[in-house]
């Protein structure tokens, strides 16, 4: 993967989240900064997004602990387990009692 198709398909990852935090339910901040996306949650939990572009990953921080995903096949996946980034996201909005919604 090139750079510039790296770049692409990242910012379009962050833009996709920045709009179901838009259409989520509840009081849930977002804020970009750059590469970082940062997401806080009416009880101070916090989120973090970012473009990770040495490795070519987008990382994410949260309480539950640190994740990288890599794009393959056609989605965001996990180089631990496999799993997809939308619905690590979902189920990190749900520890917080929030519900988030990717289909839209």
């Amino acid at each position: 993967m090139t750079e510039s198709e790296f770049n692409r398909l990242a910012d379009a990852a962050l833009a996709r989240i920045e709009t179901a935090i838009d259409h989520c339910d509840g009081d849930v901040g977002c804020n970009r900064s750059g590469n970082v996306l940062e997401i806080e949650f009416d009880n101070g939990q916090k989120i973090i997004v970012n473009r990770h572009d040495t490795n070519r990953e987008i990382w994410v921080a949260a309480k539950s602990g640190g994740f990288h995903y890599a794009w393959q096949d056609g989605l965001w996946r996990s180089r631990r387990d496999g799993g997809e980034l939308f619905g690590k996201l979902v189920g990190l909005f749900a520890g917080q009692g929030k519900k988030i919604s990717f289909d839209f």
